[in-house]
């Protein structure tokens, strides 16, 4: 890593909550304070890069994806291919650092795949790998969605059990499950106590239910309102977790919503918002024909298509994912809600930093932060992607 010292000029920054003119400095990879780099000297950048009065953001945080660009993270016949060619993809999207997502398949699957999507720190080559989130196999067949009900599995809280079907929990970092099933307590408490992120999800629970995983250590939801039952006045089941005064007080629930126009309407967009804005995140929940155009693809075990913009499983209506990337997400989202950029910018930055406890590292421009950031015109589109303080993406 380079011990230059990089000055970036001429820019906007976003940082703590709000966006105002202001440098950055890099060295080693890291975000530094410039009144301590050199004390009474007067500090000299070895190289400056002019920003032409554009923002600077941290670079996005998805916590959700499937693939993209023609791969399926959940088919094992071209896993490292398929890893390799979206992590590079990713970049001119802004994307800094991932969650491969891999949906609910069969045992063998889950064991030639997850020993091969290890977690490496970002570059030129692509976004950094922060661990798979495995969204599956213990969900409720009910709420499935686009997973295939022949391999959906009810835990029995044990690990055990969580071992032998996936062979090990190294590489992950995220496991969606239904809370409704037996013994969901203490499965929930061990995935904890190994600092995985336990999220609810593809589930019939009721609200005492979330509210008793959330107590046991469950942080995150899958997906709000989609793949749960709705919202009902008497019992709002998973989506009365943003409102819920019966979790710890000093626990923050944060929740995945895919602002894509399609799996959320602008309404309900706009009450997650202002219902619990500090645990709103933004996830893409991207499958593999995210960037390439109408066709039958796949997720996991099964055939889809793109019609008019949808992804469909195929042959029926059931929605499978989006093709939409995380920073058309955020301008929605903007565009939905009436939201400053500030806050939509950290809801897919600083907010899924949160869900993974990285937040001083990751998601932020404060000082001894990564240097992973990216720069925006006024339209919100990339100008080019950093890592580590070095150019991954530029825009052409």
């Amino acid at each position: 890593m380079s011990e230059r010292l990089t000055q970036f000029v001429n820019c906007k920054i976003l940082r703590n909550h709000k966006i105002s003119p202001e440098d950055i400095w890099v060295r080693n990879g890291k975000i530094v304070d410039p009144e301590k780099i050199f004390f009474d000297e007067k500090v000299q950048a070895d190289v400056v890069v002019d920003c032409k009065g554009n923002l600077i953001a941290p670079g996005f945080i998805e916590l959700q994806i499937n693939g993209g660009f023609g791969f399926d993270f959940s088919h094992h016949e071209h896993t490292e291919q398929g890893i390799n060619v979206v992590a590079k993809n990713l970049l001119s999207h802004g994307i800094t650092s991932f969650c491969p997502t891999v949906v609910t398949s069969p045992k063998e699957v889950y064991h030639k795949i997850l020993k091969r999507i290890k977690q490496r720190k970002g570059d030129k080559n692509g976004a950094t790998i922060l661990g798979v989130h495995a969204e599956g196999p213990f969900i409720s067949k009910e709420k499935k969605g686009a997973h295939p009900v022949n391999y959906i599995v009810e835990h029995d809280g044990t690990l055990f059990q969580f071992f032998e079907l996936y062979g090990s929990l190294e590489n992950i970092k995220i496991i969606t499950l239904a809370p409704e099933f037996p013994n969901s307590d203490s499965v929930v408490k061990k995935l904890c106590e190994k600092n995985i992120v336990v999220s609810l999800g593809h589930s019939t629970a009721n609200l005492a239910q979330g509210e008793q995983a959330v107590r046991k250590g469950a942080t995150f939801i899958t997906h709000l309102f989609n793949a749960m039952l709705p919202f009902h006045h008497r019992d709002p089941g998973l989506v009365g977790l943003l409102a819920s005064d019966n979790i710890p007080k000093d626990k923050t629930i944060y929740f995945g919503i895919i602002s894509d126009g399609i799996h959320t309407h602008p309404a309900a967009l706009r009450i997650a918002y202002r219902v619990h804005p500090e645990g709103l995140v933004l996830v893409t929940d991207a499958i593999s024909a995210l960037g390439l155009g109408e066709g039958k693809y796949k997720i996991g075990q099964m055939d889809i298509e793109i019609r008019e913009q949808n992804a469909y499983v195929a042959g029926t209506d059931t929605l499978c994912g989006s093709i939409t990337s995380m920073i058309q997400c955020v301008r929605f989202f903007m565009e939905a809600t009436g939201c400053g950029t500030e806050y939509a910018l950290e809801a897919a930055s600083l907010h899924p930093a949160r869900v993974l406890g990285i937040e001083k590292t990751k998601g932020t421009l404060n000082f001894d932060a990564d240097a992973d950031f990216i720069l925006l015109d006024d339209n919100l589109d990339i100008i080019s992607t950093w890592i580590a303080g070095e150019c991954v993406y530029e825009k052409l």
